[in-house]
């Protein structure tokens, strides 16, 4: 049924064309979601992604926008090169996971083994999978990034970019994919999205022998001399180093190179096999002339580069032979895991005892670099103490090494019996030492991933290559990145604190490869052995939304320079007249790979105009979604690139960031298989089902985690919702008609107190709405509304039998406004509803519920209320409170006193009570004397010892208590007097006096809480 009934209502809104967006004369909201890198199927962590702006669509749209909602495929790059060469390589793993994960069926795999296929077979399957969830998209705006007339635009963008002078060709390292023999982005992995590359300093030690004065050389020829290269991020810490930590059950080689300019000088370096082919893509020439067992170097010393000083090579098992160079320099003054595994070595008397090392580890002694107040001259070991660190294993261990790195390079001065560099913050010291122990060739550079495995898609291990000759973008140039940051100024960022990681991405970022050598893409125009790389295709392909519905009717070789200057900034290029006065030469468009038929225009200027008209209406982007693990790349360059190309009145003006997945809480990767397809969780629960699950389990910007159990709890609370509205048609005991509800003028209580409550929580999801707090929405618009539905109904249980026109009338107006606020998550159960129930047209285009002020307590509820009429009342909340609180103060005292009483007297304040609360409140604070003073001045009272005895008891209250003001608590009372007496099993009087009061109980009766007497 959930099926049939969700693909009749896409058919419907496909058929009346409900979705496209045309510019007119009402506001518009322009979203854009990162289009997808269709290279296997969608899953449920996809689902979120596209969730969200489409909530957020057909929230704006209720609201009387015009809201354009695109989506596209981004198929540049090398990913489904890799795909489709393995898939042909008959690659066990990729066929398994292409089958079993991605479910492509046995016949279709064959096909796989051409990239253009995979790219067509997986966008396809995304844009029926995006139907099936009943997203709001206007497909007509739909692309492939290999589009011929998409390349046009792209061919656009580069050349502009080129004429800034902010692409340039140079040497840069670059994560780099042997196999593929191409650069890597974030979009081309397996394994290591968001890594980084991190620069480190090679340090040289030369290597002695056991006798530590005996050098290992033959003769005086530096070439022979053998090296051992830890890298490290701190080279200033080679003050502190005490030791050389080498992994004795790892394989070890000699290698050289005669390329100077790298560092090496012909030396022979004692690296990592695994180290080598990282190394080996940075230095050129690097050649391997054997290997070296690394068990006999075991306590022999080398020579520390900078203060001359022998070092012992201890075993050390956390030797990783991918990072670095395959050794490790200890300092372990400032190293709390070299602080501790010097302890541990120290207390293993089985390893000492192997390498004869006892009388070597015994000596050493930690030495201080670096001052620290609040820490003594061992600051590793301060924080190894405090935190309890016991062994290398510890949890623990990481936490003590992040807390003093980052405290060392803030606040750290090397310390005053260092040679030259005393009294220098570390941070400025670090650079100076480096590039001084470089010049001196004692030390030299090599970059390393920040955390391993970086494995491309096609299953090689990725290194970082130094790329000669390879263009790059100029994100290191200072007036752009500035540009750039006067962008992310003026942009709302949700959540507010990615602003400070966008801040840092723009200063950290660096010049970036912009062109690959394989992949699918657009060529270079300038230089068309390259391919422009995804990221770089990606940056302002919004703008191109606005115009593509046009594109798809003109010939791409009429999409040129001059079209695109003049659609976007409305720029008339004469180029025959900029080349006869010398403003441009040939040898200039040459540089850019342009020609003089790409500045002229080609198409009709009425149908320029119209797209004209249609990006100046939809431009600037209100608002960008995408990943959390984006924001140091695509959104990064997303704001560099718009701030560069566009004028500041069309720079992007909002951006949301999301969280990542879990299933089951684990991480979801389809590598692995840990993921449940989109289309799967439709099939089995339904799509609304699913977009109410992801859109209530956790804010975008949060991890949300798919849990089946609560998926089941979610499907059940939305088949109550249809329960729900037969049963309000059950107690009308007629058809429901939601466009022609009768009005009923209300006058009991807890009638008013349901309406009070549906517009408190209409205002309250619109606002969390607005700022796309979809948890919060749902929390208000679902669940604690549902919370006062069960409320309303259990108070006005004994009035149902009946028809009641009140009770018709609220229950009708609640599902009317229900079902409009749950449109923009549940669509297709919101639609069966509305049709079913005398809605008028698509609930999808019915006006969204306004937002509501506080209203007076005297007030008639009408349907479709205007903020002049009827708007919600703290009045009513506090009166149903006080219901609530009598019947449970009564029934509590009835357990204590173990009585069934015949009757309960209900004694109210008296007004002076009610005035001592107003001073109370005006005071603000529990002051007794200031009360009673206020109080004695007004008169509000004759019995002074009565004023002061009360004001105690409210200056002790007054924090506690919300005081609204003085309410009719006889009127509310009796109101609700059925109601009280039938939960109290008791007949229930109430008094506005003491006239009767055997007990004198009524001197205890407070505003908003009155006495209570049995009999």
């Amino acid at each position: 049924m959930s099926e049939e009934m969700e693909k009749k209502w896409q058919d419907k809104w496909e058929k009346s064309k409900l979705f496209q967006a045309d510019h007119d004369e009402r506001k518009k909201i322009f979203l854009t979601v990162a289009y997808p890198y269709p290279s296997g199927a969608m899953h449920i962590g996809h689902g979120r992604t596209y969730t969200v702006p489409d909530v957020y669509a057909r929230f704006k749209r209720m609201q009387g926008y015009n809201v354009l909602f695109p989506m596209g495929w981004h198929v540049t790059g090398a990913p489904v090169i890799g795909i489709a060469s393995r898939i042909k390589d008959k690659d066990p793993w990729t066929l398994e996971l292409y089958e079993k994960v991605h479910k492509v069926p046995k016949t279709e795999i064959p096909k796989l083994e051409d990239p253009e296929y995979i790219v067509k077979y997986f966008s396809t399957e995304y844009h029926n999978v995006m139907n099936d969830m009943g997203y709001s998209i206007d497909w007509r705006r739909e692309f492939r990034t290999t589009d011929p007339t998409y390349k046009k635009f792209i061919e656009w963008q580069i050349r502009k970019l080129k004429e800034m002078d902010l692409i340039r060709k140079g040497n840069h390292p670059v994560k780099y994919c042997p196999h593929c023999d191409n650069p890597v982005g974030d979009h081309d992995l397996l394994e290591g999205e968001g890594v980084g590359v991190n620069e480190l300093t090679l340090l040289k030690f030369k290597l002695l022998g056991k006798n530590n004065n005996e050098i290992n050389r033959n003769g005086n020829s530096n070439s022979n001399v053998k090296y051992l290269v830890p890298a490290t991020f701190r080279p200033e810490t080679i003050y502190g180093s005490t030791n050389l930590w080498l992994n004795p059950d790892i394989e070890y080689i000699e290698v050289i190179s005669d390329a100077s300019k790298d560092g090496t000088n012909g030396e022979t370096w004692i690296i990592s096999k695994e180290a080598y082919d990282n190394i080996s893509n940075q230095i050129k020439d690097l050649k391997i002339i054997g290997t070296i067992d690394p068990k006999p170097l075991i306590g022999t010393y080398v020579e520390n580069p900078v203060t001359k000083e022998p070092h012992p090579l201890l075993p050390a098992s956390f030797v990783d032979p991918e990072y670095g160079s395959g050794s490790v320099f200890s300092v372990p003054g400032h190293a709390p895991a070299d602080y501790i595994a010097l302890q541990d070595l120290k207390n293993n008397n089985e390893l000492l005892e192997e390498y004869g090392l006892e009388n070597i580890v015994n000596k050493i002694e930690p030495l201080n670099v670096v001052t620290l107040k609040k820490y003594s001259e061992i600051p590793a070991r301060d924080v190894i103490e405090r935190l309890n660190v016991k062994t290398q294993e510890d949890p623990k261990l990481e936490e003590a090494t992040n807390e003093l790195y980052k405290v060392e390079h803030s606040k750290g001065i090397i310390s005053d019996h260092i040679p030259i560099y005393s009294g220098e913050r570390v941070s400025i010291a670090r650079e100076n030492i480096k590039k001084d122990m470089i010049s001196k060739n004692q030390a030299t550079i090599m970059y390393d991933f920040a955390e391993h495995p970086v494995i491309c898609r096609c299953g090689t291990k990725c290194v970082v290559k130094i790329m000669d000759n390879q263009w790059f973008l100029k994100y290191s140039d200072e007036e752009w990145k500035e540009k750039t940051r006067n962008l992310l100024r003026n942009e709302n960022i949700i959540p507010n604190e990615v602003r400070s990681n966008l801040e840092y991405y723009i200063g950290w970022l660096e010049d970036w490869a912009c062109s690959r050598r394989i992949g699918l893409g657009t060529k270079l125009p300038w230089d068309k052995q390259w391919l422009i790389e995804p990221l770089t295709d990606s940056t302002i392909y919004m703008s191109y939304y606005t115009i593509a519905k046009y594109l798809k009717d003109i010939n791409p070789n009429d999409l040129n320079d001059a079209f695109f200057e003049k659609v976007f900034f409305d720029n008339d290029i004469n180029i025959d007249n900029d080349i006869s006065t010398n403003k441009i030469n040939t040898s200039q468009l040459d540089s850019i790979g342009a020609d003089i038929d790409d500045f002229k225009l080609k198409i009709d200027e009425d149908i320029i105009n119209e797209i004209q008209n249609e990006f100046s209406y939809w431009y600037p982007l209100d608002w960008r979604l995408s990943a959390k693990d984006l924001v140091g790349n695509h959104l990064s360059f997303h704001m560099f690139h718009h701030a560069a190309i566009f004028p500041p009145e069309n720079w992007p003006k909002g951006m949301v960031v999301f969280g990542m997945g879990l299933f089951e809480g684990n991480k979801m990767s389809s590598s692995k298989g840990n993921v449940i397809l989109l289309s799967d969780a439709i099939e089995e629960y339904g799509a609304d089902v699913v977009r109410l699950f992801l859109m209530s389990s956790a804010e975008p910007w949060q991890d949300f985690d798919w849990r089946e159990k609560e998926v089941v709890g979610t499907k059940r609370r939305l088949d109550w919702f249809f329960d729900f509205a037969e049963k309000i048609e059950s107690i009308k005991k007629s058809p429901l008609n939601l466009s022609n509800i009768e009005r009923v003028d209300l006058t009991r209580k807890i009638d008013l107190w349901m309406m009070n409550q549906l517009f408190i929580r209409i205002n309250d999801a619109t606002n969390a709405l607005e700022g796309f707090q979809t948890r919060k929405a749902l929390q208000d618009s679902l669940f604690l509304l549902k919370k006062d539905v069960d409320h309303y109904m259990y108070r006005t249980k004994h009035l149902l039998e009946d028809p009641d026109e009140a009770i018709i009338f609220v229950l009708s107006s609640i599902l009317e406004s229900w079902i409009r606020i749950l449109a923009p998550f549940t669509p297709h159960s919101s639609e069966e509803l509305w049709s079913k129930y005398g809605g008028e047209g698509f609930v999808s285009e019915a006006e969204w519920p306004i937002k509501y002020q506080y209203f007076p307590m005297k007030c008639t509820p009408t349907l479709n209320l205007q903020a002049d009429s009827c708007i919600p009342s703290e009045v009513i909340e506090k009166s149903e409170e006080m219901v609530q609180s009598i019947v449970k103060d009564i029934n509590e005292i009835k357990k204590i006193v173990d009585v069934v009483p015949k009757k309960i007297h209900v004694y109210l304040a008296p007004d002076w009570k009610w005035l001592l609360y107003r001073i109370a409140a005006d005071v603000g604070k529990p002051d007794i004397g200031q009360i009673m003073g206020k109080a004695i001045g007004e008169n509000i009272h004759d019995n002074k010892k009565e004023i002061a005895d009360v004001a105690k008891k409210v200056g002790r209250e007054i924090t506690k208590t919300r005081y609204i003001g003085k309410i009719d608590e006889y009127d509310v009372l009796s109101d609700a007097l059925d109601f009280i007496s039938e939960e109290v099993d008791a007949e229930v009087i109430i008094h506005t006096d003491d006239s009767y009061d055997p007990q004198n109980k009524a001197k205890n009766a407070m505003p908003y809480k009155p006495a209570i007497f049995m009999e």
